[in-house]
């Protein structure tokens, strides 16, 4: 087992999504190798604006008692901890998105994610006394504010605007594939 940019491999539940699968995702929202590369700027450009990145999305979350329901207990009290544990490896994705190859360790842990959203993972790492799951449909509808909020962030660096352009594409195109991908642990796959 190693510890490689935020990803634990050799804990991780091994994707039932295989690499053809992958490809035919990435082909569905038209990641390409230009999108590698403008993620691998924003990687660049976010490293520094993490922690502010993580202010944007958890003053969304707890805006939203709805979302920071995910994160509290059964008496609606939010779990500082939980929140806290969840956040660093939050704070790791964003940048996990933008660097790490997306091969099957990455498919492996794509898978991992998705099941620690599902009642099968949900609170196992951290312990948390929260919901058992956060519902599928909210997941989904966060690709909206997780892609509209780093516009912003990837405007900070002085890159022209056809490179802002180009890695917002590409964080959308990833978030959306990873979002894809965690969806395949909410069921049994056969309709996946």
């Amino acid at each position: 087992m190693s510890v490689i940019d935020g990803y634990t491999y050799g804990q991780n539940a091994t994707s039932p999504v295989t690499l053809d699968d992958l490809s035919d995702l990435r082909a569905s929202v038209l990641f390409g190798p230009d999108d590698e590369e403008a993620l691998r700027l924003a990687g660049d450009v976010l490293e520094s604006q993490v922690e502010d990145v993580l202010d944007v999305w958890y003053g969304f979350v707890g805006a939203n008692p709805h979302l920071l329901a995910s994160f509290s207990t059964p008496e609606g009290q939010p779990v500082e901890q939980y929140l806290a544990r969840v956040r660093v490896r939050f704070g790791q994705w964003i940048l996990d998105t933008c660097r790490r190859p997306y091969d099957q360790s990455w498919l492996d842990y794509q898978h991992e994610i998705g099941l620690r959203h599902t009642s099968a993972k949900k609170n196992h790492t951290d312990s948390a006394n929260a919901p058992s799951y956060v519902a599928l449909r909210h997941v989904i509808a966060l690709i909206y504010p997780i892609t509209a909020t780093i516009r912003p962030f990837l405007e900070r660096k002085g890159h022209s605007a056809e490179q802002v352009e180009a890695m917002f594409q590409a964080w959308f195109k990833a978030v959306v594939l990873q979002v894809a991908l965690w969806a395949r642990a909410y069921g049994d796959g056969k309709e996946w």
